[in-house]
């Protein structure tokens, strides 16, 4: 089960104002699921868990298992939400330094051409025992067409051509729409395998789709349970979304009241994926029409050493989630010594976790009494199960939210402005 603690938020607005937002969450909330809100037609996340297709699961793993079988490297191509979600997952459920089956590389998530060339020169780099690095790729994106990737694909692939031959067809899969767009006409001539994202769901909400679940199942990551824990959290929000509808409430609330950021943060590295993933589902979502909560990341306790000045005594107009796991990841002590050189013998016995419990604890009193709204978002577990449920618990709470701002949680317009510009100075055709 999700939690959610705002004790720490709700002191900024009166019991009024929470009320007259939970009502209007309430009204969002059936806009969802009697999709009758604006993008309804972009549902496609919510459709998927309530009819789960056990076939393309199925699929999806055994191909991933043929792939981990062979591979040594396995390049996720894309850009935004075809690759921010399986990054996630992957960070945070496989071990740091011991990867769980093949490295995984990212690539056509930006235009460096010295990442790029880095890049080509490592997987033409041989393996300690001078045999060629096993190399798959998997190509994501909906039209094809969105340069970061269209560029890093037409790179890499032509390497594989020409080191694998005919071997490089069953190497590249792409993962695009049903039908048209330049992918679609690559994988006609080439006859790549191909994976469909649904045409109802967007970028951003295409993590339980095939978009992230191959790259997760090929790092190892049980996709059954993943998808299942999201369809439980599903199942549940039908039946009692109180918690979705606390959590809008107390960020419309906040939004209401002038609130210009959300510092998105957790004390576990591991989570920092997840962040990021949530960071581009609700700045896209919300950032319209001059509303919506600036999403940014924090990394603590290693950022409280960077701008943790700035939450703390900076402008009194952010407001910080963290992300909270209850069970401890490690058991690892703080060692005993001799002497007391080092002048750290009062943590002696007490485990990393208890130590990083105090430091979110002290972080979460120092900000609320510095004139920060806190929220902590609790999950039990770090696990397949309880990080599917929290991808769904966020999908709705961000069309439930964006849909009491007034605006449409499931397009971007404002994406399209820096393209087109781009493309007139780099000279391309209308």
């Amino acid at each position: 089960m999700i939690k959610i603690d705002a004790n720490r938020a709700r002191t900024f607005f009166s019991d009024d104002e929470f009320s007259s937002a939970l009502n209007k969450a309430k009204l969002a909330f059936e806009d969802v699921v009697k999709a009758t809100g604006q993008g309804s037609n972009w549902l496609g996340w919510r459709r998927i868990l309530n009819e789960p297709n056990d076939a393309e699961l199925e699929q999806i793993s055994r191909h991933a298992y043929s792939i981990r079988e062979d591979a040594d490297l396995f390049i996720i191509c894309g850009i935004g939400g075809s690759f921010t979600g399986a990054k996630a997952i992957i960070d945070a459920l496989n071990p740091v330094f011991k990867p769980n089956g093949p490295e995984i590389i990212y690539a056509g998530h930006h235009m460096s051409g010295q990442y790029l060339e880095q890049l080509m020169d490592y997987l033409k780099t041989p393996k300690a025992d001078g045999e060629l690095k096993s190399v798959y790729l998997n190509v994501i994106s909906k039209s094809g067409s969105t340069l970061e990737t269209a560029l890093a694909f037409r790179t890499i692939r032509t390497w594989m051509h020409e080191v694998y031959g005919n071997d490089a067809v069953k190497r590249i899969i792409a993962t695009t729409g049903q039908s048209g767009g330049v992918l679609n006409d690559i994988i006609k001539s080439e006859g790549y395998t191909k994976y469909i994202i649904p045409e109802d769901i967007g970028g951003r909400f295409s993590v339980l789709t095939p978009v992230g679940l191959l790259p997760v199942a090929v790092a190892g990551i049980d996709i059954q349970t993943l998808y299942y824990g999201a369809v439980s959290e599903f199942e549940k929000n039908e039946e009692t979304p109180d918690t979705i509808l606390e959590y809008s409430a107390v960020r419309y609330s906040l939004h209401k009241k002038g609130y210009a950021l959300d510092v998105l943060g957790s004390f576990e590295p591991a989570l920092m994926g997840f962040a990021a993933w949530t960071q581009q589902l609700l700045g896209e979502s919300e950032g319209k029409e001059g509303k919506g909560l600036f999403p940014a990341t924090a990394s603590y306790s290693t950022d409280l050493h960077s701008f943790g000045q700035m939450i703390q005594q900076g402008q009194r107009n952010l407001i910080e989630t963290l992300f909270v796991i209850e069970k401890p990841l490690s058991g690892h002590k703080v060692a005993t010594m001799k002497d007391n050189t080092d002048q750290l013998s009062y943590l002696e016995g007490k485990t990393f976790h208890e130590i990083n419990q105090s430091a979110q604890e002290g972080t979460i009193q120092a900000h609320h009494e510095g004139g920060v709204p806190v929220i902590k978002i609790i999950i039990e577990k770090l696990n397949e199960q309880q990080l599917g449920r929290l991808i769904y618990f966020y999908e709705l709470m961000t069309a439930v939210y964006v849909y009491m701002l007034g605006v449409n949680p499931f397009n971007q317009p404002g994406v399209e402005n820096y393209k087109k510009a781009m493309y007139r100075l780099l000279g391309k055709e209308e």
